[in-house]
């Protein structure tokens, strides 16, 4: 099953809690510092994948050629369709090959979408930030949803869940990445369900944003050492 598959013909995410996009960041934040070394791998789902639009023009090519100048590599491990289960049996094969310095997990959302039992995916993230921190790399979770069409109680737990795997676990917690898109329109593809090419370059500007002092605040403890 697709991401958010046939559900968001009508927007009916879940309201939640989501920082605008300049709250506490200051400006001299949002620019990388020169010579920054970190490699950024991206695990993730059909919303990372650029599902059925131009690779080059998905949201996590466009962050690798925004960082580039400063440096910062980016790896997009995202698959389609994949769960917390499929990125958790993949993860440890990425982590070898790639050797990242951070590790953003954006899985979740099918695992909503297929009504897996909320602990078990709370497993497996908790798993996969366990191995992205044995590895010595920063992990970073982002934060998913799903419509209200699952119920208020399992959507909720859903919900609560990418909060307290954060705070367990003392990781980043980013926003949802469609928080300003999934209900227009006009930037979703026609299933409903995906953004479009169009809406692929205020992605990347808002994980930018978002992303940015986390790989400058890693920088810097490297360069203190």
């Amino acid at each position: 099953m697709r991401l958010l598959s046939l559900l968001l013909l009508i927007p009916l995410w879940l309201g939640s809690s989501q920082p605008a996009l300049s709250a506490n960041v200051k400006d001299e934040q949002l620019q990388l510092r020169p010579n920054n070394n970190a490699k950024l791998l991206v695990l993730g789902d059909s919303l990372s994948a650029a599902y059925r639009i131009n690779k080059q023009q998905g949201w996590v090519n466009l962050l690798r050629m925004a960082l580039q100048d400063s440096g910062v590599e980016v790896i997009n491990g995202a698959i389609s369709g994949d769960t917390t289960s499929g990125g958790l049996a993949r993860l440890p094969t990425l982590l070898k090959t790639h050797q990242p310095t951070h590790v953003l997990i954006e899985l979740g959302g099918n695992d909503g979408l297929q009504g897996y039992p909320i602990n078990e995916m709370k497993q497996n993230i908790a798993s996969m930030i366990t191995l992205v921190q044995k590895s010595g790399a920063v992990a970073i979770l982002q934060q998913m949803q799903i419509p209200t069409n699952y119920g208020k109680r399992y959507t909720q737990m859903f919900i609560d869940s990418y909060e307290q795997i954060s705070d367990e676990f003392n990781v980043p917690l980013l926003p949802f990445l469609l928080a300003e898109i999934a209900t227009d329109p006009e930037l979703m593809q026609a299933d409903g369900i995906h953004p479009t090419q169009a809406a692929q370059p205020l992605i990347r500007d808002f994980m930018l944003q978002h992303l940015t002092p986390l790989l400058n605040a890693e920088a810097q403890n490297q360069a203190a050492e």
